[in-house]
């Protein structure tokens, strides 16, 4: 048979823990206002002494497996999308698998924001070839762990939070139609971790430079950022021969309201038809798209049989962005 894949499980998890504008503006240069009117952030959550990458993981796991009615024995494969693991070693997809009880082959997919979407596509390609027919994929991020909490640039802008999908073969064409993944490495260190790695091992000097910590050329990002989230979409569409009036929602990257703002005019979209819950939960790299999908379904905004547009992108500068078709109410 013909062999295609769609999600039929979904969960989320954010920690209790929520930082607000204000809360940031008790101790630094800034105030709620300056935040909302350059981010569109409101909140954002961060992990309490409870959370770790791999509690977060699990439990959205746990929740998008009662959603599709399975057990873990039932998963072929575990990818867990993050770059903020709990370990340097062992792999993240290890812990989550032993913390689930499962019992398959686990890896981590590792490319910042647009992690969750390049592990979507893997998936679905791994189905479609017959390797695997149950694989779950979780967007889990810790990114609040290399923060600055002095720099009012990048600090206000992530949170913590964990999403999963399960992806199930099917003979039915549905699930994701096209797909586009890139990278541009030129300016790859326009959003990096620089110090604590091979090339510049932790060290008194890291401590002393703070290089340890996440720093962002913002303007560069965000020049990439509206560039690339116009292009992919246009390319994900124009594959799957529909027209950007086709889609009945798009589901960005949550990273800054303004980027999301101007993707829809210069698609010529409404903002209504653009999930966005940034608001609530800042950026949350990896989990940002799956998190907003699970909570499009949750509160019927994404209904079944809809075309669907995601895109994601971040450090790398990397990219992806795809078209879903949604099944009825028996399976997505």
């Amino acid at each position: 048979m013909a062999r295609y894949s769609h999600i039929i499980g979904w969960g989320r998890y954010v920690p209790d823990r929520i930082m607000t504008n204000d809360d940031f503006a008790a101790y630094l240069d800034t105030s709620d206002e300056w935040i909302r009117q350059r981010t569109g952030i409101e909140q954002r959550h961060l992990r309490t002494e409870n959370d770790t990458n791999a509690s977060m993981s699990v439990a959205a796991a746990e929740k998008a497996l009662d959603v599709a009615g399975l057990t873990p024995q039932d998963i072929d494969c575990i990818m867990v999308c993050t770059n903020s693991p709990d370990y340097l070693l062992p792999a993240q997809g290890s812990l989550v698998q032993h913390g689930l009880g499962a019992s398959c082959p686990a890896f981590q997919v590792a490319v910042g924001c647009a992690g969750w979407a390049y592990g979507a596509v893997l998936a679905d390609s791994l189905i479609k070839s017959g390797l695997y027919d149950t694989m779950l994929v979780i967007g889990s991020e810790v990114p609040s762990y290399g923060l600055d909490y002095d720099d009012r640039n990048t600090c206000i802008l992530f949170g913590d939070a964990a999403a999963a999908t399960v992806f199930q073969v099917t003979d039915r064409p549905i699930g994701i139609q096209t797909s586009e993944l890139g990278s541009d490495g030129e300016k790859a260190m326009s959003l990096a971790i620089s110090g604590g790695g091979v090339a510049k091992p932790f060290s008194q000097e890291v401590l002393d430079n703070r290089s340890h910590y996440g720093h962002m050329n913002g303007q560069e990002v965000f020049k990439f950022a509206t560039r690339v989230m116009q292009s992919a979409l246009k390319n994900v569409v124009e594959q799957a021969d529909l027209s950007l009036d086709d889609i009945d929602l798009f589901i960005p990257h949550q990273a800054n309201l303004r980027i999301i703002e101007l993707a829809a005019r210069q698609l010529g979209q409404p903002l209504e038809k653009f999930y966005v819950n940034v608001q609530k939960y800042g950026n949350t790299s990896a989990a940002s798209v799956p998190l907003a999908m699970v909570e499009a379904i949750e509160d019927g905004t994404l209904k079944p049989g809809d075309t669907v547009a995601a895109v994601a992108f971040g450090a790398g500068l990397s990219w992806g962005a795809m078209v879903m078709q949604m099944g009825d109410e028996t399976g997505w």
